[in-house]
């Protein structure tokens, strides 16, 4: 922020300055995050720290911090995830005019999550949580210019008041129950275990308090907000609506499981919840275009089989599957806008084209390397081993064989649901041909499209039925991390509308192909794919016999006795190899579902060559 205040007409050169503290700053924070999960393994203890802000005699602010291992692991996702995302950034926004305003919002949205996820109390969190709200609403309206992105911004705001409303007034409810807004009153109050008071208000308070959660975290029915913040930036995209901010609800229901956990109908209410957006958004992703907002239906559907772990009680599975799936959707999102990236060489800055997955295909052989990066990632979330989703995903499948046969069948399905649009998603995009380049088709006949200059000013135009590739060419666009450059000129034609043609600063031929992106791009998918290959080993008892406790387990173990739940101490294999088998084979199915139905016969419909050869062989 210090930049915006200093530097408000800086250089291209020296607005770059900022992204090294940004990235510095979060760093040292995950060495000090890192250092606290360490501590929190060995010694199973958590740490409070209270300062008292008294205003009279009867009533005073408590302030502090509160780490325990939910906190631990949150403030490692935010930190790792966030020095990815960063780094990406770096490149990725290097052609915007608001690269530093862009760095100044990230900036203050770590630090508030940071903080949300270090409250000790109900007042802070929601302090928090409406700093948390206002970052997510400033980066999803980024390019405020673009009509698309200041409506989604709104709508994200608004739709997320709601669920915050009800945050609100479930706070003061049970203020007014406790006396307090401190967790450990709140947990260890006799009040709602002795029936001191109403039953139905109690309820009817933790409801509220859900509710916050919904909005946060895109739940059914507040869940509208969250394909629309897809209008961001890409690193936005997955560094708030894939890790951490989304992440947020269900953080809550995890803080406040111990309260909901002694509630009536309470715990119900939240796996119902979760298993209807699990469904919902499953079934949402399947009819997709845009790359970015079948990613975000895929996140909503995954977020409902962690609230849906929360309300069936299992708090190890719930967490677990967070915190495989922050990794392996934070490296789709990335590869996604790596993806994108490439198509604006050919497209255009039009999001309504280089996201466009009907004008994709065939981009194995341009961008192998975040082509590898994206399969895992997709695998991954289909539940394929060894990859990390697969260890979590798996345990809330499980355990909802014994919480409800209905939830656990819908839960099941939805696994074979997406393993198919998680591979449409990948087909579509990877395998085929690439479709951009056949001219005479647009998906639609009639379409607004907005071309978004360097700055991100928008220009309305319509695409007609001889659809023109928009060319585009680079002005000495330079990484920090990265020696590549480009030459950057935007050029005005036909009544003001932009047209860009991409040259390469060496042999000056214009790019008629997507091409690789940077190092500065690739580095950061590279660590997500070796956390996706990797933090599943977290839950996996490695000793021969099954027995003893898994490193997750032993982190989480302050949390699970708060729970009073029974510590899982033995792993029986043969029933592992049974489900595991199940579900992959679920998996497998969908897979090869999509294979069949997009592979060979989406592209063949496509493919201009093969249409020709049947018109040769019709009648003459």
């Amino acid at each position: 922020g210090v930049g915006l205040l200093l530097f408000p007409t800086a250089t291209k050169n020296l607005r770059r300055m900022w992204a090294f503290p940004s990235i510095l700053l979060l760093s040292i924070v995950m060495i000090f995050s890192t250092n606290l999960s360490i501590q929190q393994i060995n010694s199973s203890s958590i740490y409070q720290y209270v300062w008292s802000w008294t205003l009279d005699n009867d009533f005073s602010f408590e302030f502090g911090y509160l780490i325990d291992p939910l906190t631990s692991i949150m403030l490692l996702l935010i930190t790792t995830v966030g020095i990815m995302v960063l780094i990406y950034s770096d490149n990725y926004m290097a052609h915007d005019q608001g690269y530093l305003r862009f760095f100044a919002y990230m900036s203050f949205f770590s630090t508030s999550m940071l903080g949300l996820v270090t409250s000790s109390n109900l007042i802070q969190i929601y302090i928090f949580w409406e700093l948390v709200g206002m970052c997510s609403y400033l980066l999803i309206g980024f390019w405020f210019t673009r009509p698309p992105a200041a409506n989604a911004c709104q709508k994200a705001f608004v739709t997320n008041r709601v669920g915050d409303f009800g945050l609100l007034l479930g706070i003061l409810g049970f203020y007014w129950i406790t006396g307090s807004f401190e967790f450990r009153d709140l947990f260890d109050n006799n009040l709602i275990y002795n029936h001191e008071v109403n039953s139905p208000f109690v309820t009817l308070c933790a409801a509220l308090l859900f509710a916050g959660a919904v909005a946060k975290s895109a739940q059914f029915p507040l869940h509208v907000w969250l394909s629309d913040a897809m209008e961001g930036p890409t690193p936005i995209s997955a560094l708030i609506h894939a890790a951490t901010m989304v992440a947020a609800g269900v953080f809550l229901v995890a803080r406040l499981l111990p309260l909901f956990i002694v509630i009536p109908y309470i715990m119900n209410f939240i796996s119902l919840i979760g298993i209807i957006t699990v469904l919902l958004g499953a079934t949402l992703a399947l009819a997709q275009k845009d790359i970015k907002r079948g990613l975000a239906y895929s996140t909503m559907s995954q977020l409902g089989y962690m609230m849906l772990a929360l309300g069936m009680g299992s708090y190890r599975s719930a967490l677990f599957h967070l915190i495989t799936h922050a990794y392996s959707k934070a490296l789709l999102f990335l590869g996604s806008g790596s993806v994108i990236h490439s198509m604006e060489t050919i497209v255009g800055y039009s999001p309504d084209k280089s996201q466009n997955m009907v004008f994709m295909g065939g981009l194995t052989k341009y961008v192998p390397i975040t082509k590898t990066s994206f399969l895992l990632g997709t695998l991954s979330l289909c539940g394929i081993p060894p990859l990390a989703c697969f260890w979590s995903k798996d345990e809330i499948l499980n355990d909802s064989w014994l919480y409800s046969p209905i939830f656990a069948i819908l839960a099941w399905a939805t696994a074979g649901l997406t393993a198919f649009y998680m591979f449409r998603i990948y087909l579509l995009t990877f395998e085929g041909h690439l479709n951009v380049h056949f001219q005479n088709y647009t998906g639609n006949k009639n379409i607004s499209l907005y071309s978004i200059s360097l700055w991100g000013k928008g220009y309305s135009k319509r695409v007609n039925k001889n659809f023109h590739l928009l060319k585009m060419t680079n002005n000495e666009s330079s990484s920090l991390f990265s020696k590549k450059t480009y030459d950057e000129n935007v050029r005005k034609n036909n009544g003001g509308q932009p047209f860009i043609n991409i040259v390469h600063k060496d042999n000056k031929k214009p790019f008629s192909y997507p091409y690789e992106s940077d190092n500065t791009m690739l580095f950061p998918l590279l660590v997500l794919v070796l956390f996706t290959l990797f933090v599943g080993s977290l839950g996996i008892p490695f000793n021969h016999e099954g027995t003893g406790l898994d490193l997750l387990t032993k982190w989480l173990a302050p949390s699970i006795n708060l729970l009073h739940q029974k510590l899982r101490d033995s792993t029986d294999w043969y029933e592992f190899l049974k489900d595991g088998t199940f579900s992959v084979s679920i998996a497998y199915f969908g897979i090869f579902s999509a294979s069949f139905l997009y592979k060979p016969i989406y592209s063949s419909f496509k493919n201009l060559y093969l249409i020709n050869s049947f018109l040769k062989i019709g009648p003459k």
